[in-house]
């Protein structure tokens, strides 16, 4: 009776986990590791020796990550985000820090999302010179600056942006 109720609570746990798509996590997961390491073999993706000190004030620390893109069918584009930058004399930590940011071109629209956690809406300053978009957020406690070249050039005039929770949205009529 006992071997009975374990296998039922067992196939309930597993139906609980493929509706929530655990399975086809694991397996995007997998995807983008393989990725990686196909960029990698490739020369995408470069190992860094270790991080000068001097160029670290006391308290500042670093950030870094990257994202894989794959949307659109086209290769996969990788992004970097964060304050530690490639100088000559070796990676350094910045201040400035690059924020995470997605861009999509829709049908009649530029929509782009960027994260920038400890800032609010009045630290924001967006501007759009054809298809330069500049992005800044400053306070006391954060900076953020991402340039990023849109796929058409558009007008300022034609933005509008959201913040909520530190997550900018902004969308750009064609």
């Amino acid at each position: 009776m006992d071997d009975k109720k374990n296998k039922n609570k067992e196939e309930n746990q597993n139906s609980d986990f493929e509706f929530l798509g655990f399975g086809g996590l694991l397996k995007g997961i997998g995807k983008l590791v393989d990725i990686a390491a196909k960029l990698e073999e490739k020369g995408g993706l470069q190992k860094e020796g270790e991080i000068n000190l001097e160029h670290i004030r006391k308290g500042m620390k670093g950030v870094y990550g990257f994202t894989i893109n794959t949307a659109g069918g086209g290769s996969p584009k990788v992004e970097t985000f964060g304050n530690i930058k490639k100088t000559p004399e070796g990676p350094k930590v910045d201040e400035e820090r690059e924020p995470i940011t997605d861009i999509f071109d829709e049908e009649d629209e530029i929509v782009v999302i960027a994260e920038m956690p400890g800032v609010e809406e009045g630290d924001l300053k967006i501007e759009l010179k054809e298809d330069i978009l500049d992005i800044t957020a400053v306070n006391r406690n954060r900076s953020y600056r991402k340039e990023l070249l849109l796929p058409v050039k558009l007008l300022q005039t034609n933005l509008k942006h959201k913040f909520t929770n530190g997550i900018l949205e902004i969308k750009i009529k064609k």
